[in-house]
């Protein structure tokens, strides 16, 4: 492990200041080994140069080292940092799609790197991902998922992976979640479940997952619960029988109260 006290270039070579291109710096305290070096391996050292001289930023667009490229991206002009969009190093463009203009960002929706795509379809606008719904990557459709325009999440509803299509059952219309009752996955059919009405839960008393029924359970209208409470599992019979225990109660003290109303 490098030690932080070294003065250390990114090859792991000691940094010679006399040698260095900013050595004119050193006198104003612009650049200060161990402190703030655009040549030094640790990149906080990095940016409290560039921090200092973001005017000497485009000058490094085409440094060896990555960090130093990515660094040196946050203080860029668009039009220097535009040149970034295609850096070999996918650490450098997904710093550079954090301050690219809407244009630009759209062309790097193909990026070959996940985390790239990750970071675009976090910042584009909703109306510019439809393009990324059928993205190679699980995790950027789930992204888009969560940012899609409403209208539009009805063309994932049958998302090849199961986590992309809980997010859909989150979000969709309320309207279109009847028709995900089926979903091969009871963790979808769970997401569906918290959604649906009282009436619509009817719909699902009798699926495969006790998690899913257990849910039914808990908010299906009362005059389904007793059904449910003959359901093959505990849990799920001992909340439809404390529901229907609690309304017995509810009615019984209602009927007493009238009772006792003085004529």
């Amino acid at each position: 492990m490098a030690d932080p006290h070294e003065s250390l270039d990114w090859q792991g070579k000691e940094i010679n200041c006399s040698a260095c291109e900013n050595a004119a710096l050193l006198g104003s305290g612009g650049c200060k080994p161990l402190e703030a070096c655009v040549h030094d391996r640790y990149a906080k050292r990095i940016d409290r140069f560039f921090a200092q001289h973001s005017d000497l930023a485009q000058r490094y667009v085409e440094h060896p080292y990555f960090e130093v490229r990515a660094i040196a991206s946050k203080y860029l002009d668009v039009f220097h940092l535009s040149r970034l969009r295609h850096d070999p190093d996918e650490t450098v463009r997904s710093t550079v799609a954090l301050r690219l203009p809407h244009r630009q960002l759209l062309e790097m929706r193909d990026d070959p790197d996940r985390e790239v795509r990750i970071r675009v379809a976090s910042k584009l606008p909703p109306r510019d991902l439809q393009p990324m719904m059928h993205d190679a990557d699980y995790f950027v459709r789930t992204v888009v998922a969560k940012r899609l325009l409403k209208g539009l999440l009805v063309m994932m509803m049958h998302d090849p992976d199961s986590s992309v299509r809980v997010t859909v059952a989150e979000r969709i219309d309320g309207d279109l979640l009847p028709a995900m009752i089926n979903d091969p996955d009871s963790g979808v059919r769970l997401a569906v479940a918290k959604r649906l009405s009282e009436q619509q839960l009817v719909l699902l008393c009798h699926d495969a997952d006790w998690r899913v029924r257990h849910e039914v359970a808990q908010r299906v209208a009362i005059e389904h619960l007793n059904e449910i409470a003959q359901d093959g599992d505990a849990m799920v019979r001992e909340m439809a029988l404390t529901r229907l225990t609690e309304k017995s109660m509810t009615t019984t003290g209602q009927k007493s109260h009238g009772k006792d109303q003085p004529r």
